[in-house]
């Protein structure tokens, strides 16, 4: 994760804002002959900001626009992609209809907001497109009967580096945003994802799901109990944010996965494990290892230590099951915000991967 910027942050604006403006552009001129440039429109809090034109083409049936999303000062990784809407005029009485152009993912497992065979096209940005094609229609008189293809170029690659072949979105990027307006750093749409991905293994009927902190604890937990990519949920540093929505969606089993250093915070109740946002407390290790029958040099090198790590090594090497400790902790603080509606065991892992503790299962 990209570490924030000091100071004021810029805001920025979703790939569904920039698609709204991109297609209240597009029917206008194919109404009018005319590209408003700038374009304005209306998010569901009321702003109204203005977006550029980088592109426009006209024939007798088509209009097309595109827009350069700026995602301001977030690390999105739509930064600078170019949004296309191409809106042409559709049969009498058919309304708004939506297709993926290039870049743009298709919907085929079931759990997401829209369903399988649906352009990845979310509920909202949908809504914003439908009020702006009413819109435009009233003014000019236009029918409101259309069909509106959203492309981003590039967007196939751009979409390995996102959760969407996870979730079963597939051929590209998804079109998002609940309000239009990105918040620098507000991890929302990370959170998003996590959510995403429960919906999608209730759906299709999974009954072990894993959260992991990287990469490396991931596929540990995977090659240890033999599960899929389906089966993982990109928990990362909010274990809150996958714990919580677990509490009202639940799932028959999770396991969580990480590093010593990041369960030993959920373990203290830390629930953003994010280095910025929450802390290892020495002290508060150096009590458990009291509780475990550590000795007093040993109390005092970890009220002093550098690392948790440093107080790991130490307790793997004089065999004292701090690991084991901090792994039954950490279940116990996920089974507080799950309130019993889902089993949990927690396993730690090194950082070459290696299995170093493992709590029981309990609910």
């Amino acid at each position: 994760m990209a570490r924030k910027p000091e100071g004021k942050l810029r805001r920025g604006w979703t790939t569904g804002a920039c698609a709204t403006a991109a297609t209240k552009a597009a029917y206008t001129a194919l109404l009018t002959n005319h590209f408003p440039d700038p374009v304005t429109i209306t998010l569901p809090k009321g702003e109204q900001p203005a977006f550029a034109l980088c592109r426009e083409e006209k024939t007798s049936d088509m209009a097309m626009t595109a827009i350069v999303k700026d995602a301001g000062d977030d690390p999105d990784v739509t930064h600078r992609a170019i949004i296309v809407a191409s809106v042409r005029h559709g049969l009498p009485g058919s309304g708004v209809v939506f297709h993926a152009g290039e870049g743009v993912g298709m919907v085929t497992k079931p759990g997401l907001p829209v369903p399988p065979g649906e352009p990845a096209i979310n509920p909202v940005p949908r809504q914003l497109m439908q009020a702006v094609i009413a819109e435009v229609a009233a003014e000019h008189s236009g029918t409101g009967d259309v069909e509106i293809t959203i492309s981003i170029p590039g967007g196939e690659t751009l979409a390995q580096k996102t959760w969407n072949p996870r979730l079963g979105i597939v051929g590209g990027l998804s079109i998002l945003g609940t309000t239009g307006v990105v918040v620098p750093f507000s991890c929302s749409s990370w959170i998003h994802s996590i959510h995403r991905g429960i919906d999608v293994a209730i759906a299709t009927g999974r009954s072990h799901v894993a959260g992991c902190t990287g990469s490396t604890s991931e596929k540990a937990v995977m090659d240890f109990y033999g599960l899929g990519e389906g089966d993982m949920l990109d928990m990362g540093d909010f274990a809150g944010g996958m714990l919580k929505y677990l509490r009202n969606h639940s799932l028959p089993r999770l396991t969580i996965g990480g590093g010593f250093g990041k369960l030993t915070k959920l373990a203290m109740g830390h629930l953003d494990l994010h280095s910025s946002r929450s802390q290892v407390d020495m002290n508060w290790l150096a009590e458990r290892l009291r509780e475990l029958g550590a000795s007093s040099d040993f109390i005092r090198e970890a009220e002093t230590a550098n690392t948790a790590n440093q107080i790991l090594t130490r307790s793997l090497q004089e065999n004292i099951p701090l690991a084991e400790r901090i792994a039954r902790l950490a279940r116990d603080e996920a089974l507080k915000v799950l309130k019993g509606e889902t089993a949990v065991d927690v396993i730690l892992i090194d950082r070459p991967g290696k299995i170093i503790a493992r709590s029981e299962i309990a609910s």
